[in-house]
């Protein structure tokens, strides 16, 4: 009896293997938005995975249009928030017409599906913000016109110059530059972790440094999301990702979260890790630039959850119920 439960036990372990075998054999489909930047980025998860797991195929890449790319001249606060940029991504993820998704994760809401989990994300480039069009915010000329579409950028941008008239600006980072040049206005706000995976070193502008403009939650960092229900998968994306943008993209989406954080709200977040500590800033801006909220508190890298937790309740209890009334 012994022996055939060895047998068993040993078929079984067979099996397992062998079905592991033959879910690395099948091609990965990698679902993407369909903007230069978005291809770009869905590119380096390929290629990791392909360097990192040579027995597999050849990952192919699905570009999927979202609301968002489709709807370009109102405020996404205005059409239902960051979930433009990738519902329809999430829905083929769920119908399994898509393996992976690839995101920016500054655009992916603070809640995810409960069919899905973000849970690999690649090595996080720079984060800051560049202003295009002037060498320094200080510089613009009075009453200047910046293009923005974000509200964090606008609310930042009023508290530092009042005067300043905001002007709708969204699509894809050449559309952006190219209304910039064309005279719409007079300057504009990018991303310059999307200048550098574009490779556009020949836009001129100024970095603006974290303690004078703080970055959105997940800017510059890329998250791979799968089905929770698919563990062969989670196995492949495991071999590609970045320990250390994982911890910090947990810590500030966990502020984002405590704070209830949408399209509505103008916050920013930046964690960093040294050694075993990990450093969250943290920041809520008026919508009108009338009044900040900014704090950094440092906590144990392993308890990065937890430290963005109480940093969103400590600014939420900073900001008071007014602050959230005049986001309705």
């Amino acid at each position: 009896m012994a022996i055939e439960y060895l047998y068993t036990g040993m078929l079984y372990i067979l099996i397992l293997r062998a079905y592991d075998e033959i879910m690395t054999l099948t091609q990965i489909k990698i679902g993407t938005r369909g903007s230069p930047l978005a291809l770009a980025q869905a590119n380096q998860v390929r290629n990791l995975l392909i360097k990192n797991n040579p027995q597999i195929p050849e990952p192919v890449i699905k570009a999927i249009k979202t609301t968002g790319d489709k709807i370009t001249d109102r405020h996404l606060a205005d059409l239902g928030g960051k979930g433009l940029f990738t519902k329809e991504i999430q829905i083929a993820l769920i119908e399994g017409k898509i393996d992976v998704a690839v995101h920016s994760m500054k655009d992916v809401e603070s809640i995810l599906p409960k069919e899905l989990i973000i849970d690999c994300y690649l090595p996080r480039e720079d984060p800051r913000d560049v202003l295009i069009g002037a060498p320094s915010i200080d510089a613009l000329l009075e009453g200047a016109r910046v293009g923005t579409a974000s509200l964090r950028r606008r609310a930042q941008l009023l508290a530092i110059r009042p005067d300043l008239k905001i002007l709708l600006l969204r699509g894809n980072v050449e559309t952006r530059l190219d209304k910039l040049a064309s005279g719409e206005v007079d300057a504009t706000i990018l991303a310059l972790a999307g200048l550098k995976r574009l490779k556009r070193t020949d836009v001129v502008g100024t970095v603006l440094e974290p303690d004078l403009f703080l970055p959105s939650v997940g800017q510059g960092a890329i998250g791979v999301e799968r089905r929770t229900s698919d563990l062969n998968i989670g196995k492949l994306l495991n071999s590609i990702n970045h320990d250390k943008t994982e911890k910090c993209v947990v810590c500030e989406r966990s502020m984002l979260a405590a704070l209830d954080g949408t399209c509505r709200t103008p916050v920013g977040g930046l964690a960093t890790l040294k050694g075993d500590k990990i450093s969250l800033e943290g920041m809520l801006v008026w919508p009108d630039g009338t009044g900040i909220e900014r704090l950094t508190r440092v906590g144990n890298k392993k308890e990065a959850h937890a430290l963005g937790h109480s940093v969103g309740i400590e600014l939420r209890n900073l900001a008071g119920p007014d602050f959230f009334e005049s986001l309705l």
